[in-house]
């Protein structure tokens, strides 16, 4: 502690990254946030009901649907299905698990959904990346494996996601594969499976088996899967087939409405609540009429549009009260909350973006949301993945991750004897007991800079993505290969092969 003040942080900085400890979820210690009074939450669900029994929800191209729907007492016209008021809630509630887990080849990194359990997951869908070095590019398979490999050494993520940018250089009906070998390969931690039809589903489940067992994955869940609405109250087979295909494994399916208020919803809060609950509501159902027991859970992207341009806009008042009443929702239906994290319309790692990424991500927390997607590197209203801001983004999941453990009262904490030692009018910065907390009693992030003005001037007057900049390339200089058995992988190439020789490529889906 005597040493001097530049070199303390030289050394911390360097070995911030080596010493942080790594959970396989936030286990959140504060109480959720409530918007909604119990007459408004009942107002809500009494509309979502109305919504369900007088305009109904279409799913289109699959009659295996429609006959599950009529058989639960449904009234079905072409492919608009109408629901009996509460069918969807009890089918829901006599059945779908309130928690479960998704179990990860590293058992360490297995993850709790559902309770007092939030995990974290990088950014979903980007066609194109973004780094300062490079600029924005469409996404290559390397970008997608660095992706993976950068994300698996950082602690304060807890998945290893699904597509962390789409790799447009592989065919666009094959790169499934090559996706989810990836996340297997380089990662130990849990990962999502493919959410665009029947088929891509099934190829999952069959990696699945190769990696855990075929006994394991009929008794676990190992997959995880995000089945969209097309809002409003629609639902496709390339939605529904997966959602089925799931369900029928026993893998959760969370069942997400995306919407944005004024466009794909009113534009109003409660409109959109209601019908975002009345969407999520059907396909929960659906996934208890495909097996009873599967679990699910209650999605909800909702965003607000810019009146004005007709853009999608982020970290909004009304985009935080959405998913503060989502969750209200959500635990009164009596499953988990899937959710968002730290979006933006930005199109830069800058101050909007993290803004933006920051009000998202608590909102979503305080709503107690079980697994937020989109929680590192999200850009341009998700057009981009960028380098910089995950590792920007990364810094605010550790920060809210320890802002939720709430304040430790241990005799430790309390430092009574600490307080009584030192004495008026003394300093703690030699005691015993702050050179035995010094390391772990505060949050250390990695990105900022606290030096003085001249240390941060003579250091090139680096801002917060410049250095973020470096810190990403050194995480993946840094990433250490988890490694597979070798039989497995051989089994998975193999599987990759045979799937790849079976239909021509195609640049479309």
């Amino acid at each position: 502690m005597t040493a001097p003040r530049s070199s303390r942080r030289r050394r911390s900085a360097k070995t911030r990254p080596d010493d942080t400890a790594r959970a396989p979820y936030i286990q959140r210690q504060l109480g959720t946030f409530n918007v909604l009074s119990e007459a408004g939450l009942e107002q809500i669900e009494a509309n979502a009901d109305i919504i369900l029994a007088d305009t109904g929800m279409e799913f289109q191209d699959d009659p295996e649907i429609l006959t599950l729907f009529a058989d639960a007492g449904c009234d079905i016209d072409g492919t608009r299905v109408r629901f009996p008021p509460g069918l969807c809630r009890r089918l829901i509630t006599a059945t779908a698990p309130a928690q479960f887990q998704q179990h990860a080849r590293n058992p360490a990194n297995t993850i709790q959904l559902g309770g007092d359990a939030s995990v974290l997951c990088p950014a979903w869908g980007p066609p194109f990346v973004h780094d300062l070095d490079r600029g924005r590019r469409y996404a290559s398979h390397q970008d997608f494996t660095d992706l993976v490999k950068l994300h698996h050494t950082l602690p304060w993520l807890h998945h290893s996601g699904g597509v962390v940018c789409e790799p447009v250089d592989l065919p666009a009906n094959k790169r499934h594969l090559d996706m989810l070998y990836g996340h297997i390969r380089h990662s130990d931690r849990a990962f999502m499976g493919a959410f665009i039809g029947a088929e891509r589903a099934g190829h999952a489940i069959d990696m699945a088996k190769i990696l855990f067992g075929e006994a394991f994955v009929a008794e676990n869940a190992v997959l995880y899967c995000v089945s969209n609405t097309n809002a409003p109250l629609v639902m496709d087979s390339h939605m529904s087939g997966a959602l089925k295909t799931y369900a029928k494994a026993g893998q959760p399916v969370a069942c997400t409405p995306w919407v944005l208020t004024g466009a794909m919803s009113p534009a109003t809060v409660a409109g959109t609540l209601a019908q975002v609950l009345a969407e999520t509501m059907a396909a929960m159902a659906l996934t208890q009429l495909v097996r009873p027991g599967a679990p699910c859970l209650m999605g909800s992207f909702a965003s607000t549009m810019s009146m004005k341009s007709g853009a999608p806009t982020f970290g909004t008042p009304e985009a935080g009260l959405l998913v503060l009443a989502a969750g209200q929702l959500a635990r009164r239906l009596g499953v988990p909350l899937h959710t968002v994290g730290t979006l933006s319309a930005s199109k830069l790692p800058d101050g909007q973006s993290q803004q933006e990424a920051t009000w998202g991500l608590m909102m979503s927390l305080f709503a107690g949301a079980n697994l937020i997607n989109h929680a590192t590197g999200w850009l341009e209203g998700g057009l981009v993945t960028s380098f910089e801001k995950t590792m920007l983004d990364h810094d605010i999941c550790g920060k809210v991750g320890r802002f939720f453990d709430g304040i430790d009262m241990s005799e430790n904490a309390q430092a009574m004897e600490a307080i009584a030692a030192t004495g008026p009018g003394q300093h703690f910065l030699g005691s015993e007991h702050t050179q035995a907390n010094f390391m772990s009693a505060l949050f250390r992030p990695w990105t900022p800079d606290d030096n003085s003005f001249e240390q941060w001037q003579a250091a090139g007057e680096k801002d917060a993505g410049t250095r973020a900049n470096a810190l990403w390339k050194a995480q993946l200089d840094s990433y250490s290969d988890p490694g597979l058995d070798p039989d497995i992988d051989a089994a998975l190439l193999d599987y990759i092969a045979a799937r790849k020789a079976e239909v021509p490529d195609r640049e479309y889906f």
